[in-house]
């Protein structure tokens, strides 16, 4: 069972993972970013807090692990979900995003190695340049669209600023947090991330249309993507390396592109179905092989 369960959760992580860029398309348009981003970490924090209390979890019991998990927290969904809903916001099409963001598994695999003693072998990096590819063929036709001002230097900062976030913060996440337990952990990590987004929040207007598509949208992405999605990410990064992790990222825009043209029409070329078998190529490259590591004192 425990066998089956591992094999499992890399997609399920990745189908749940997929989805935030259909959950923001549907809430965006009837909210500002960091708003959103606000009231959706303040409604995971009491369900994080039942969980814990119902399973009874350990708490961290030192001020430093409280403080890694408020850092990591700030990282990997403050400044991650910061920079995306920012960029997509202010015009910065899903497709640009997220080729930015394919930059984060290879952010990763190059911080594993001096950070966590990851050897990350040649098969692993010829992966991450199959799976880099795929991905830009998967999300290139969407970029046609785009005009100068989508990559205004807002944008490109705050995507930047996003990959970085994550790649440094599934670093930190593996090196200093790993230890204390999922629950009580997860929930600090959304303390670390609402200490950034709320005041950037009152910056904006606070003017919220709550229609059925923002409500439908605000109740998945904080049950299914704060919760399902992060718990599962946090067990992944718990029981494998970093940068083998890191390398299910590519999948995501794909899975979004299938769940696009599913659930609202939007066209698969026969370009974009190469690349997505490309990125799943590349990640049979990258799991065939479990890679080695050498361990580093905690």
């Amino acid at each position: 069972m425990r066998s089956f369960f591992d094999k499992a959760v890399p997609g399920i992580f990745v189908l749940l993972w997929s989805t935030g860029f259909i959950g923001s398309k549907l809430g965006a348009p009837h909210i500002e970013p960091f708003v959103f981003l606000t009231i959706r970490f303040s409604l995971v924090l009491p369900v994080m807090l039942a969980l814990a209390m119902v399973l009874r979890a350990s708490w961290p019991r030192r001020g430093t692990e409280w403080a890694h998990c408020f850092i990591a927290g700030v990282l990997i969904h403050g400044v991650y979900l910061g920079g995306i809903f920012y960029a997509i916001d202010n015009g910065m099409p899903a497709g640009i995003t997220a080729l930015f963001l394919g930059l984060q598994p290879l952010l990763t695999a190059l911080l594993a190695g001096p950070v966590l003693g990851e050897k990350v072998a040649p098969r692993h990096w010829l992966g991450l340049a199959v799976g880099a590819l795929g991905l830009l063929l998967v999300v290139g036709p969407r970029i046609g669209g785009a005009d100068a001002a989508d990559f205004s230097t807002g944008n490109v900062l705050a995507c930047l600023a996003a990959a970085a976030g994550i790649a440094v913060g599934t670093i930190y996440q593996k090196r200093f947090v790993v230890g204390i337990d999922l629950i009580p952990g997860t929930l600090v990590q959304y303390f670390g991330a609402l200490a950034l987004v709320m005041p950037l929040s009152m910056l904006e207007g606070w003017q919220i249309d709550w229609t059925g598509e923002l409500i439908i949208a605000m109740t998945w992405l904080v049950l299914v993507l704060s919760i399902g999605a992060v718990l599962l990410l946090m067990v992944l990064i718990k029981r494998g390396s970093a940068s083998r992790v890191s390398s299910l990222f590519y999948l995501a825009p794909v899975a979004t592109a299938v769940e696009g043209y599913l659930l609202f029409g939007e066209t698969l070329s026969l370009v974009q179905v190469l690349g997505a078998a490309l990125v799943i190529g590349a990640l049979l490259i990258i799991r065939e092989r479990r890679i080695g590591t050498r361990r580093t004192p905690a």
